[in-house]
């Protein structure tokens, strides 16, 4: 089993849950985040006055699924949430040791 987390722009969260839910995914989870990488946040305009946005809106999504669903997945993900843009966000995956279901009980990949 992986699991897939996508750091990626608020207004994509739509897009890349319907094409997630398009290729059989069933359960993702997502947190609000705020954070910047290269682009190390933004100068804005308020009322005359310039300030610096350090820590930018992100989402964060995420999908614990089979190894087989990882390729596809993160396929999925890439074009759903690209823009071209910087700031488009990042993925990692990375490997889970055991998952279970609290209200049956059932572990590895029945509880996913």
């Amino acid at each position: 089993m992986k699991k897939i987390e996508a750091i990626i722009k608020p207004f994509k969260l739509d897009e890349v849950k319907e094409a997630l839910q398009e290729i059989g995914l069933q359960g993702i989870t997502v947190t609000e985040a705020k954070g910047f990488g290269r682009q190390k946040g933004q100068t804005e305009l308020y009322r005359g006055a310039e300030y610096v946005v350090d820590f930018l809106p992100k989402v964060k999504v995420e999908v614990v699924l089979d190894d087989a669903m990882v390729e596809k997945a993160v396929e999925t993900i890439v074009n759903s949430a690209k823009t071209g843009r910087i700031g488009d966000g990042k993925i990692f995956v990375s490997s889970v040791e055991e998952a279970i279901r609290i209200r049956t009980g059932e572990s590895g990949s029945e509880a996913i």
